[in-house]
């Protein structure tokens, strides 16, 4: 019955869920961690950013971290968690999803919150020319989706990846969405959206035959985007058929190794559903810790130091 209880407390302006959330994504000071981008090919043509970051101790100990919708690899959540892994004999691979490493990708797919492929294959060229014998993936937000679906969807994962942690996940898609959509959550709603929309323009440059200017004018929501390119471009066939699919919440019965679920009580991007109380009693490698604050990805301790990263650590090294 691995259900967590956390000793997780924010203290003063941290317990608001919006502060927490707009504070670390904006206002936190950038942890400085170095980091060596190496451009991995894809078997379909396309590529994807690797950000390196290497630890002294020399260890064969690897983690990958996988960023949430529209970020990358600089953002500070990623350097935070690499800061500390780093610091503590851990090597880093911060995969950039296509085209969010500052350059298009080539291709008229891209990346969304259930396509595992990318994710598979970087593991596959973790394993073909680096030396380690331990794997851990960590994701957050659409990146702890992708990792916890990439475990659940496959009978066999490769014996070097011993765990998992996912942080601030939207387990289930179209709560997720239904959520954002709220009026307390139309900051976060209309950035995503502005950004989506300059990535749909962008793209339309490159594919004008199947992507033109009225339909970008119709991109007026998350859904609209979904529908519109998300969709489209991945085979499915609208949006909710998308949500439905590629929600981690329906493989977390199958995942075979350890993995940490950190959601926080008041973690306004997620619905209930995404707190799977249910399956972590019953299941001996979800373990699900749900604190009553930290908002989406803003589990703030000192600026420093945050409590995800460490207890990242923690889960990772017992």
């Amino acid at each position: 019955m691995p259900i967590i209880s956390s000793t997780f407390k924010a203290k003063g302006l941290f317990k608001s869920g919006h502060f927490s959330t707009i504070y670390s994504a904006k206002l936190r000071p950038i942890p400085k961690v170095i980091q060596e981008r190496k451009r991995l090919e894809l078997s379909d043509g396309d590529f994807i950013d690797i950000d390196w970051s290497f630890s002294e101790k020399k260890d064969t100990k690897v983690a990958i971290l996988l960023h949430g919708l529209e970020g990358d690899a600089q953002r500070v959540y990623i350097k935070g968690q690499a800061k500390m892994l780093v610091e503590n004999g851990w090597d880093v691979a911060a995969m950039n999803h296509r085209g969010c490493s500052g350059e298009e990708n080539r291709l008229y797919l891209s990346y969304n919150s259930g396509r595992t492929e990318d994710l598979e294959e970087l593991i596959d060229h973790v394993i073909q020319y680096h030396k380690y014998d331990t794997i851990c993936l960590i994701g957050f937000s659409l990146g702890g989706n992708v990792i916890l679906k990439y475990l659940g969807e496959r009978n066999h994962v490769p014996q070097q990846i011993k765990n998992g942690v996912a942080i601030s996940t939207p387990l289930y898609l179209r709560g997720a969405l239904e959520q954002l959509v709220k009026p307390e959550n139309m900051v976060y709603s209309k950035t995503f959206i502005n950004d989506l929309r300059k990535k749909y323009k962008r793209k339309m440059n490159q594919f004008p035959d199947a992507m033109n200017s009225e339909e970008l004018k119709k991109i007026q929501n998350l859904l609209d985007f979904d529908t519109l390119y998300t969709a489209k471009a991945h085979g499915f066939q609208d949006a909710y058929d998308y949500y439905e699919k590629s929600s981690s919440l329906q493989y977390l019965p199958n995942i075979k190794i350890p993995v940490l679920i950190l959601n926080a009580a008041n973690d306004s991007f997620l619905s209930p559903e995404c707190y799977p109380f249910d399956i972590a009693k019953h299941h001996k490698n979800i373990y699900l810790e749900s604190p009553k604050h930290g908002g989406h990805v803003g589990f703030h301790v000192t600026n420093k130091v945050y409590y995800s990263e460490k207890r990242t650590l923690q889960f990772i090294n017992k």
